[in-house]
């Protein structure tokens, strides 16, 4: 039988990833509550680096609120594409960030998986802070985060989170296209439109 903790942070986070996708701003509050319950949960089942990611989440969503809502110029943040050259040095260090803090938690805890769950942690800082930036880019991120993490949440025996984390995977193919399309658009409307 599924916790009713588990049941709930899914809730939870399932309305705030959506709303992400659909660009819409009460996504973050929404998953500030989320991110709190699922600390709890990953605490419980020994994901350590799961933990810690969700303080992380935390307290991105208040200065992700922030961002999307006054942050180009006092204007709502608009989305953007992320540079080649920015992509060149962090998907390397995100690698090499990956190893060295899969190995100090493979030595120092009783992790489950460390150096898998490590790459949920640092690939979804990578994807949470494109996504403040409101970064086209930050699906494409999303989308290897969520195809390591439904194995490592089903061998947990976190069922319905592995489920979930396999329809935000396909949510963030269908976001990476909306947003793909609200940036087409947001380029090509008038300034007058574009601001309005």
């Amino acid at each position: 039988m599924t916790p009713p903790l588990e049941i709930a942070a899914n809730v939870l986070m399932t309305a705030s990833i959506i709303l992400a996708g659909r660009n819409n701003i009460h996504s973050w509050w929404i998953g500030m509550v989320g991110c709190v319950l699922f600390a709890v949960l990953f605490f419980q089942v020994n994901l350590y680096a799961d933990v810690m990611l969700q303080l992380f989440f935390i307290v991105t969503c208040v200065i992700g609120w922030l961002q999307w809502r006054r942050g180009a110029g006092g204007k709502p943040l608009p989305i953007t594409r992320t540079g080649w050259r920015s992509l060149a040095w962090v998907v390397p260090a995100g690698i090499a960030s990956v190893a060295i803090y899969g190995m100090l938690l493979h030595r120092f805890t009783n992790a489950y998986a460390p150096f898998i769950d490590s790459a949920v942690l640092v690939f979804s800082i990578i994807a949470q802070f494109l996504l403040m930036s409101r970064r086209i880019e930050t699906w494409a991120f999303w989308l290897l985060v969520n195809t390591v993490a439904v194995p490592l949440y089903y061998s947990r025996g976190l069922h319905l989170t592995a489920v979930l984390y396999a329809a935000y995977w396909v949510n963030a193919v269908i976001s990476w296209y909306w947003w793909s399309v609200q940036a087409r658009r947001a380029a090509a409307a008038p300034p007058a439109l574009a601001d309005a």
